[in-house]
């Protein structure tokens, strides 16, 4: 919940139009970074917490096929010069970050000020109560301007009996991060890490419930090697205190800038693998994250092999199945196309992962531009370039690793738990967690008609090897009876053997509802492959066209019967205005489906879908 400030400081200095850049920002998480580290090359621009990092080093820009309003100011493979040393434009009452402190930069042209659309800006006074300073805070939830507001959490209010604090280690908008060691219970003698956070800064319902519900996040989820411990939560009249483990290693971000900004594809595997085993489990219980960055993940130690954690649930979110968010959080380098959108659920994790990865291979953003507009244009139309060295030397496995994840459209997207099975991360050694994606499209299976669910069929015949893999290991996961066949029942024991508190408040068991018809019947591993298969995720394989073709063969053996254009657009759950375009899809030879007719039956067009602009 770190804030930076940022503003241009007119020079009075011999240079003709320079404009100073000064900036100040810290890190406000949950854990520690003890290793005080020159500021990162790699900034992040938060939206929801309304932190804008200054770029400060070369970045690759993205490709578009139109040219950046922000070109990049400094040649290619040039490093961006600054000097250090800066007053701090911060307000009164918020001192600079011991954390981080971010140099100054001069530019030969004027820098201009993050201009984010209309609806942004709505969402920044919203969540940070930040308004015109004629105005006071925006209120929240119909509540008058001057109305008091509860901040009164419940939380133990004997702080200062159970921890003594330590030395501050991180500062933020809302509050800093200190160490402390426990006086009393079982956490006497240990050294904590504090998150301290000043109630006098919330001051809309919005803030005050994201606090709620960060600890509330914490709280219920539990028992994973690289999730932060939560430990306690205190307030007393001026403060609230989450208690978590300490975390000395310092952040992800550190670790890239001292390898000289980039891993070599051994070492990101580790890390990429870690960060998809915590997200899918976080998923699983219903929680999105929407902030993941490497800023947001600690080293347990200083060791090199320590264990990461990820930190700050400060923007996340329970999210039932088939819910939506629309609320536009994150850090702008890091925001998905669909965020941007307002229309979202957990593949918004996914892309930022995805970002991290091409980060972490490569030294640079995949979408860079001088203005959180101008980065949202970038993650909206343009594409991550992958021509420009490293790339050549990275491995194919890699690169469509990462390209799967920033896939603009979500549903295309693999998921936490099908990328730890990818060829570049596959490891026997490795296990793969139950993925909460299967109960969703095993759903859609068993509610499908028989036509639909024969059209799958084939399709899971076609499959290759690759992406049998994951299929395999999420059928063992349900632990098969022993006729090798699974029911309702098994879902529903598998989930209840991961479950959290997480899950319940998020209500994932609630799906089980709609699997209903498994009650009746049981399934074996052929059909599980066509009922846990996701035709938007095969298309954005380079073998689609081959895989289509094959289970279209399939199909006209076992499936392919004659249907009207009417019976197909009930199918589809489509009206009159669509006969015209279904009709282009059956043989008029036979009345059955032809191949372009079966690959858009598997899709689920629409007719508003047809006419959109790809």
């Amino acid at each position: 919940m770190g804030q930076c400030y940022g503003k241009a400081v007119t020079s009075g200095g011999d240079d003709d139009g320079v404009t100073t850049i000064v900036s100040s920002g810290g890190a406000g998480g949950g854990g520690s970074n003890e290793n005080q580290q020159p500021q990162s090359p790699l900034p992040s621009s938060t939206v929801g917490n309304g932190r804008v990092d200054i770029p400060s080093v070369k970045n690759t820009p993205a490709r578009s096929s139109a040219t950046s309003q922000w070109p990049s100011p400094y040649p290619h493979g040039t490093a961006s010069p600054y000097t250090q040393g800066a007053a701090s434009p911060l307000p009164p009452g918020v001192s600079p970050s011991p954390a981080r402190s971010t140099p100054r930069r001069f530019f030969r042209r004027p820098f201009p000020p993050p201009s984010p659309a209309k609806h942004i800006k709505a969402s920044l006074a919203k969540r940070l109560g930040t308004a015109n300073p004629k105005q006071g805070p925006i209120p929240e939830d119909g509540s008058e301007p001057g109305q008091q507001l509860n901040k009164s959490f419940g939380y133990s209010k004997n702080f200062g009996a159970k921890y003594e604090l330590g030395k501050e280690v991180g500062r933020g908008h809302f509050g800093h991060t200190c160490s402390a060691k426990g006086k009393k219970g079982e956490l006497k003698d240990q050294i904590v890490a504090v998150k301290i956070i000043s109630k006098a800064k919330m001051t809309t319902a919005i803030s005050i419930e994201d606090v709620r519900r960060e600890v509330k996040i914490l709280k219920a989820l539990s028992g994973h090697q690289h999730l932060v411990k939560f430990h306690d939560a205190c307030e007393d009249t001026n403060n609230i205190y989450i208690v978590m483990e300490l975390c000395e290693g310092g952040e992800l971000l550190d670790r890239i800038l001292s390898r000289g900004g980039r891993y070599t594809e051994e070492d990101a595997k580790t890390i990429v693998m870690q960060i998809l085993s915590v997200v899918a489990f976080c998923h699983l219980q219903g929680v999105v994250h929407r902030d993941l960055k490497p800023e947001n993940f600690l080293f347990a130690s200083k060791n090199e092999d320590a264990d990461m954690k990820l930190i700050d649930f400060g923007l996340s979110d329970f999210i039932k199945p088939d819910d939506r968010l629309n609320d536009i959080v994150g850090s702008a380098y890091y925001v998905a196309p669909e965020v941007l959108h307002r229309s979202y659920s957990l593949e918004a994790d996914i892309w930022s992962i995805g970002v991290i990865t091409y980060i972490l291979l490569c030294g640079s953003r995949p979408f860079w531009a001088r203005t959180e507009s101008g980065i949202f244009r970038a993650v909206l139309r343009a594409d991550p370039n992958f021509d420009d060295l490293p790339w050549p030397s990275v491995s194919p496995e890699a690169k469509d690793f990462v390209k799967r994840l920033l896939n603009k459209d979500y549903r295309k997207r693999m998921t936490a738990a099908q990328a730890l099975t990818h060829p570049w991360l596959r490891n026997e050694n490795h296990p793969i967690p139950l993925d909460i994606f299967i109960y969703k499209i095993v759903k859609s299976y068993v509610l499908a008609t028989p036509f639909k669910r024969a059209a799958l069929k084939a399709l899971s015949k076609a499959l290759t090897e690759d992406e049998l893999v994951y299929l395999r290991a999420q059928f063992m996961l349900l632990e098969p009876n022993t006729d090798g066949r699974v029911s309702l029942e098994n879902f529903r024991s598998a989930l209840a053997h991961n479950a959290t508190d997480a899950m319940k408040e998020s209500r994932v068991p609630d799906i089980l509802n709609a699997m209903a018809p498994l009650s009746y019947r049981r399934m074996d591993f052929e059909e599980f492959c066509a009922a846990a298969i996701s035709t938007h995720q095969l298309e954005a394989l380079q073998a689609w066209e081959q895989i289509a073709s094959t289970a279209f063969e399939y199909f006209e053996q076992e499936g392919n019967r004659a249907i009207t254009v009417e019976e197909l657009a009930r199918e589809l759950n489509l009206g009159p205005t669509a006969y015209l375009i279904l009709k282009e899809w059956i043989r008029s030879s036979d009345g059955k489906l032809s191949l372009l007719g079966y690959t858009k039956f598997l899709h689920g067009v629409t007719i508003r879908s047809t006419n959109t602009r790809h």
